[in-house]
């Protein structure tokens, strides 16, 4: 089969993958096999190429952890009844369903095991979820964004119709998917970015406000923008200097969500605030398949992701330089359908 090999660890991440022959794989006998129609990336598939901090991986290897296909043969012990369905993954192996934390034996597909960005991945049959005739490439840039921000903001931060959100770094996979499950339930929604074209893009998809990120403290801009009530829930993933204006902007009894690090893992913070108007700070990662079904329900009443990308698969280099480049606004595709 065909397959977007990460040939090595190493920086730049797009000079490493070559669309390559790979073996052909079979399922396990509680898997499924799927016939990939298009995978989408998201910064685990760089980290997967920049080599894993305490994980030792071996290469080459196939990343992916966001995968749409139809299934074409399944393991002795699950029903076939499933084979032909067009279906989507939820890559966190071991996510038990109602568990606040994630489990020590967690496993991700595209970062432990080989992913989806391939001609065929593998995967639990607990792990893939009918989605019927929805387009592939919409799917398979709904999936993990979309379910990482759904139990940000709905398992986590208890998300209440009407509420005000805080988002940073609109232009990001979970940034916009937050958006999205905001726009759903009729929130107010104030996002922040560097880039007023990213601000521009946000306004056009239903944000309430916009904040421009120029390094300087936009807490009171916030604050200002709610009648100094500040906002009930803070949706982040860049961590670092964004970290504390994200505290100060939160109101009395806020919550602020994090899944993620970007801009570094030991930001400045402000005790004070926390304790005396009882902040939450809260980690998320990623989600189960209740949670799983529950955000699908979106995408089936016609919430869309924002795409940015499509490429070839034989273009998945170039791919992976987009994502490496930071100038993306939405998901990164590619398209495994001229296989099949």
């Amino acid at each position: 089969m065909k397959a977007a090999a990460v040939l090595c660890e190493g920086t730049p991440v797009a000079s490493n993958i070559d669309v390559v022959e790979w073996d052909a794989i079979e399922p396990q006998p509680h898997e499924v096999l799927v016939k990939t129609e298009a995978s989408s990336l998201n910064h685990l598939d760089l980290w997967v190429g920049i080599g894993m901090p305490g994980l030792n991986l071996s290469y080459p290897r196939i990343s992916g952890s966001d995968g749409c296909g139809i299934v074409e043969a399944v393991g002795s012990d699950v029903d076939s009844g499933i084979v032909g369905k067009r279906v989507l993954l939820n890559a966190a192996v071991k996510q038990h369903n109602n568990q606040p934390f994630v489990p020590d034996d967690i496993r991700m597909i595209g970062e432990h095991d080989n992913g989806a960005n391939a001609e065929y991945f593998t995967a639990p049959r607990e792990n893939v979820i009918e989605v019927g005739d929805v387009d592939a490439i919409t799917a398979s840039a709904f999936g993990l964004t979309h379910l990482t921000a759904w139990r940000m903001l709905m398992t986590k931060a208890n998300l209440q119709r009407g509420q005000t959100v805080l988002i940073t770094g609109i232009g990001g996979g979970v940034a916009l998917a937050a958006l999205n499950i905001c726009n759903y339930f009729d929130c107010t929604t104030i996002v922040t970015s560097r880039h007023e074209w990213k601000l521009e893009k946000a306004t056009e998809l239903g944000a309430t406000h916009c904040v421009l990120d120029e390094g300087e403290d936009w807490s009171r801009t916030v604050r200002g923008l709610t009648e100094k009530q500040g906002a009930h829930i803070c949706v982040d993933s860049i961590g670092g200097p964004v970290h504390h204006p994200c505290i100060k902007s939160l109101a009395r009894g806020g919550v602020l969500v994090t899944c993620g690090c970007t801009a570094g893992p030991a930001p400045k913070t402000d005790l004070a605030r926390i304790f005396w108007n009882q902040l939450s700070v809260m980690g998320s990662t990623m989600g189960d398949m209740e949670e799983f079904a529950g955000v699908l329900e979106l995408l089936a009443n016609g919430v869309t992701p924002v795409i940015d990308s499509v490429y070839p698969y034989t273009e998945a280099s170039d791919a992976f330089a987009r994502l490496e480049s930071g100038e993306q606004f939405g998901k990164i595709v590619i398209d495994w359908s001229s296989l099949h």
